[in-house]
Order: structure tokens, then C-alpha cells, then sequence
């Protein structure tokens, strides 16, 4: 997983965008923190109520979901769905770093860039016995923290960033880690991304969504939206689902994205979304 403007001033968090005129008219959607049960599935034909699909179970209501979303209404639709679904397949979603508080989160999301959270997991205990608190790892060698990183990749400019990093901890915050997005991003190393791994997870506060590369293709292969980068997609994604739900989100569709919906060879047939994949039904899943 991987981060403050050119000017140096912290960014500030996302709002969501005002739903379309379409959306307003079926859908009244006032924040990124409106919550789902004000959604009610788009169906087909015009002429059948979408008050019928009230008190239906998942399965029987992606029959009535849009596969070609082109409005709000569409994507807060599949997006119902979607979360339904992926909650019951994966009851146990959770982050895969190991960690045992705050600042070791911190450090394992930056290691994380462009690195596999299996291979994280096994530098981190070696890191975290050796400097166990942002003290200890504001005063470390660079040298030394290089070695015991080296295996994660970008290894020297990720050492720079973690002792940066805790040395700011240490000047700022007495050595804790913050609390907010604003405080979080001018810290070395750290982005929009990894402020809200640890937001979520550490700290249980749902101030934006993570966007990784799995969230990025996945939100774009089911429709959700067709931004490219990852701040348009966390500002599409936010108003399209719960905001207590925002960091779980991030996790099923890792998760989803690691175990079916694979970057290349998509497992389509056994995927639990596919009735409301916008990519499954034009067999264009590996282009996007």
C-alpha cells in the first residue's frame, strides 16, 4: 500500500460530490455519510416499481440492478449489492499487515508500497524488536534500517522516510501518531492512502477509503466509476457506500481482488458480484 502538496500545506480531506440531478430525483443522497437504506435498486423497465424490491435478499435483487450504470441511482445500486455480497463471503476481512499499534501500522503501510504485505510481515518483527517506538527509530542508522528493509523493495528511500517519519513523530506529537488526514500526510512518506490504512484500522475512524490498485480495478471494472486515478475513485466511492463501513469496504474488495477478480484471468464464474459486473457482462474484464 503507499502519499502533501507542492506548496507543503496538508491536504484536506475529501468531500463527496452532490449527486447528479437523476440521482436527486430517486435517491436523496446529502453527504459521502448518507447511508445505504436510502437507496433503492434501479430496475430495467420503467414501468416496474422499485418500491417492489423492498425486503429482498441480495440475490433476488441484483436481478433488477443496472449492468450499465450511467447514473447516481445506477451505481448506488450495484454498490448495495456489491456490499451485501462481499460481506458474506468474506466475514473475516480485515488488513493483512501485522501489527500491534498505531506507529507499527504505520511503518508496515510504508513498507508496503510496491511490496506484498506476505513479505512485509516478515521484515516488521525484525524493525519493530529492534526499534519498538518512533524514539528509537528517529535515532536508527540509515544503513541499518536499509538492511532490515532491503527485501521490501525501494529499500533506501523507504529507510529515509521511516526514520523521517519517526523523528517528525517525535518533534510534533510527543511520538504518537496523529489522529487526523491533514496531520498525517506531511509526514515522510506517508500519502492520502496510507493516512487512511491507519486512520481505519489503528484508530477505527472513517475519514476517506483506500484506494489501492485492487480498489482501483475493481471499482472500475464493476462501473462504480471511470476515474483513473486513485483521489478521483475514493471521491466517486464515498458517497456510494456507508461511511462506517468505508475501511471494511477497502478490505472486501482486497480481498476480492486477491482471491477471485485477479488483475489478469479474472475468475468470472465464481465471482459472487458477477450479476452486476458492468465488466463480466462485456467479457472486458482484463482491460480495465
Amino acid at each position: 500500500m503507499a502519499r502533501s502538496t507542492a506548496s507543503g500545506a496538508p491536504r484536506q480531506p475529501l468531500s463527496a460530490k452532490k449527486p447528479g440531478k437523476a440521482a436527486q430525483k430517486t435517491i436523496p443522497v446529502h453527504s459521502a455519510t448518507a447511508k445505504l437504506s436510502t437507496a433503492k435498486p434501479v430496475v430495467k423497465k420503467a414501468t416496474r416499481s422499485m418500491t417492489k424490491t423492498n425486503g429482498q435478499k441480495p440475490s433476488q435483487r441484483a436481478a433488477l440492478v443496472s449492468r450499465s450504470p450511467n447514473t447516481k441511482a445506477d451505481k448506488l445500486a450495484i454498490a448495495t449489492v456489491v456490499l451485501e455480497r462481499l460481506k458474506a463471503e468474506y466475514p473475516d476481512a480485515h488488513c493483512e499487515l501485522d501489527y500491534r499499534n498505531p506507529f507499527e501500522l504505520l511503518c508496515a503501510t510504508i513498507l508496503s508500497a510496491q511490496c506484498t504485505d506476505v513479505r512485509v510481515n516478515m521484515v516488521t518483527p525484525v524493525l519493530f524488536r529492534r526499534y519498538p517506538n518512533a524514539d528509537a527509530l528517529s535515532a536508527a542508522k540509515q544503513e541499518d534500517v536499509e538492511e532490515i528493509v532491503r527485501t521490501t523493495g525501494f529499500f533506501r528511500a523507504k529507510a529515509k522516510s521511516l526514520i523521517g517519519m519517526a523523528g517528525m513523530l517525535v518533534a510534533k506529537y510527543d511520538g504518537d501518531v496523529p489522529r487526523t488526514i491533514a496531520e498525517l500526510v506531511p509526514l515522510p512518506g506517508v500519502g492520502r492512502k496510507t493516512a487512511n490504512v491507519v486512520l481505519g484500522n489503528a484508530f477505527d475512524i472513517n475519514e476517506g477509503i483506500v484506494v489501492d490498485t485492487h480498489v482501483q480495478r475493481l471499482a472500475r471494472r464493476l462501473g462504480l466509476t471511470r476515474e483513473a486515478d486513485p483521489i478521483g475513485i475514493e471521491r466517486e466511492l464515498m458517497p456510494l457506500f456507508p461511511r462506517d463501513d468505508w475501511a471494511l469496504l477497502s478490505h472486501l474488495l482486497i480481498w476480492h481482488g486477491r482471491r477471485t477478480c485477479f488483475a489478469r484471468k479474472p475468475v468470472c464464474e465464481k465471482c459472487v458480484v458477477k450479476e452486476v459486473c458492468a465488466s463480466c457482462e462485456t467479457g472486458n474484464c482484463e482491460l480495465r
